[in-house]
């Protein structure tokens, strides 16, 4: 069983001056549920190395059992901080590809080619494709194979307007997450604000907001049984 996970590695919020990237438990809940079902994993961002860390993921508050144990696992530590050029992952060297969110990926892996053509790819070659709390919004731009949206038709989640409004980045983010799944035809829903939710449809499957996180990465190893 071998899982691709895409990392973004875009640092700036936007024009406030203020530091962004990945959120820590999106990355490190799945991490551990997959590597403790014996899974391999590759990591990949588009600059390759040290994915940037949304220090908001980093302070007190945001900190879980998954996040406790990447501290002290410096295995984790290594491979997160060596990630490989996404423009080198293939689709066909692995079974399925998992997209930690942060608001990084809205600006970067929401917008890049090489991302796009391989989230298609690996949804044409039967492979499932998931994504957390604001990585949903890395399919934006990916088509089906008869060119419509790949989410249209299709029942997802992501990080709400509500829960964006409540972390006051509404009008900092280049577009929101709920908004954009619905004007892409996705058939959206969502539970309450910071509660867990996962979507799946088919090859693709979806979690609201970072207490999602492990919940897709169980619902994608299940898929992959």
């Amino acid at each position: 069983m071998k899982i691709l996970m895409v990392l973004t590695s875009h640092d700036q919020l936007g024009d406030t001056g203020k530091k962004t990237g990945f959120w820590l438990e999106e990355f490190a809940a799945p991490y551990f549920a997959f590597k403790d079902a014996g899974a391999q994993l590759t990591l990949v961002s588009p600059k390759g190395g040290q994915p940037p860390l949304d220090p908001k993921s980093d302070e007190p508050e945001a900190q879980t059992a998954a996040t406790e144990r990447f501290r002290k696992d410096s295995a984790a530590q290594s491979a997160l901080a060596s990630t490989a050029l996404l423009s080198s992952a293939r689709a066909e060297d692995y079974d399925a590809v998992f997209y930690p969110g942060g608001h990084g990926p809205l600006w970067d892996l929401a917008e890049d080619e090489v991302s796009i053509a391989l989230i298609e790819a690996f949804y044409q070659s039967g492979k499932p494709v998931a994504a957390v709390c604001h990585a949903p919004g890395v399919l934006r731009h990916v088509k089906a194979a008869d060119g419509q949206p790949l989410v249209k038709g299709k029942r997802v989640t992501g990080f709400t307007n509500s829960e964006e409004e409540a972390v006051q980045l509404t009008n900092i983010v280049p577009f929101l997450v709920e908004d954009v799944l619905k004007a892409n035809g996705g058939i959206y829903s969502k539970a309450d604000d910071w509660a867990s939710y996962v979507v799946t449809d088919g090859l693709l499957l979806t979690g609201q907001n970072p207490a999602s996180s492990e919940a897709v990465a169980e619902a994608l190893l299940t898929k992959l049984r």
